[in-house]
């Protein structure tokens, strides 16, 4: 984390040995249990998550999954869009393990595929309303006043939009089959939850001596958000993104199974399971492959989040 200025602390310290620069400092260092010097709360984190099994559990499955999404051709050398409607809802042979869908389609390429769509709706969606939301709630968090105010207001109207029938409504009168119009609506109505994670990190971390005493000796807005409240307000941010974008990506899945989502030619895990769905009873294995790479991917990004959240809250420790 970045230092507060060296002249802010020579004129904050001498309130005294145990004063308030001692409690601000506290909250961004943590001493070594080795007595080797302070460490700063990232580094400190980062100690506990590589000790952490859920965390090594979950990043090694993403990790896994990004791999799959960006090289598919890692675990299978077929297309997903080759069917033989003569093998319609077979179950498993040599060489296609998962069983065929409908159309005859290998479900284990198709769900090895379905991989790319939904993590780059997640990915894409989960940076878009981070870095959106961080923008406008940072400002509104630093400079208060009307700014503050007029994004409270907007946020509590997109809060008020239910996600499913504004995906219905928003979603319908798309036609193109890409990613992008997903992506677009997750981030417009994801942005206000970080934007008010982001507006309080800001409002408490412009509170600490150092930035008072940075104000004091002429520090300007820019320099104070950019150099030091906005690296003190970032875990906040990091810690529900981590987590929003396992939820991304089931509501990707949940809008393509009512098919306001990714639409055919793409290959998704949310338009396999609606269209395996109907024939659950006929050709479960068409449902269960995608439903369970589904799960799995979006209990991955929970577990992490969770393991993060835990790492950077010195409370939870």
């Amino acid at each position: 984390m970045p230092e507060p200025y060296e002249n802010a602390k020579e004129a904050i310290a001498p309130t005294g040995a145990g004063g308030a620069m001692d409690l601000a400092m506290s909250e961004a260092e943590t001493v070594r249990a080795d007595g080797r010097g302070p460490r700063s709360l990232w580094s400190d984190a980062w100690h506990q998550l590589r000790r952490d099994p859920v965390f090594l559990v979950s990043a090694a499955l993403i990790v896994f999954l990004v791999l799959i999404a960006l090289w598919p051709q890692i675990l299978t050398s077929a297309d997903p869009l080759r069917c033989d409607l003569s093998k319609s809802q077979q179950g498993a042979a040599p060489g296609h393990p998962f069983g065929y869908d409908t159309q005859g389609c290998d479900v284990y390429t198709r769900t090895v595929y379905g991989a790319r769509a939904s993590i780059t709706v997640g990915v894409c969606a989960t940076v878009g309303a981070a870095l959106l939301g961080s923008l406008l709630g940072g400002l509104a968090g630093f400079f208060g006043g009307w700014w503050d105010a007029l994004l409270s207001r907007i946020a509590d109207v997109f809060f008020g939009i239910p996600v499913i029938l504004g995906g219905l409504v928003f979603l319908s009168v798309v036609t193109s089959s890409t990613v992008w119009p997903v992506v677009g609506f997750i981030v417009l109505l994801g942005w206000p939850q970080v934007a008010r994670i982001a507006r309080g990190a800001v409002i408490t971390a412009k509170q600490h001596d150092y930035v008072q005493a940075a104000r004091a000796l002429g520090a300007g807005s820019a320099r104070m958000l950019l150099r030091h409240v906005a690296p003190n307000a970032v875990a906040p941010v990091i810690v529900v993104a981590t987590i929003a974008l396992g939820t991304y990506i089931a509501l990707e899945a949940t809008l393509s199974f009512l098919g306001v989502g990714l639409r055919p030619p793409t290959v998704s895990w949310g338009i396999d399971i609606s269209n395996a769905a109907p024939q659950i009873r006929n050709a479960p294995h068409m449902l269960l492959w995608p439903a369970g790479a589904l799960s799995v991917t979006v209990l991955a990004f929970i577990m992490l989040g969770d393991a993060v959240r835990d790492a950077l809250d010195p409370k939870l420790r």
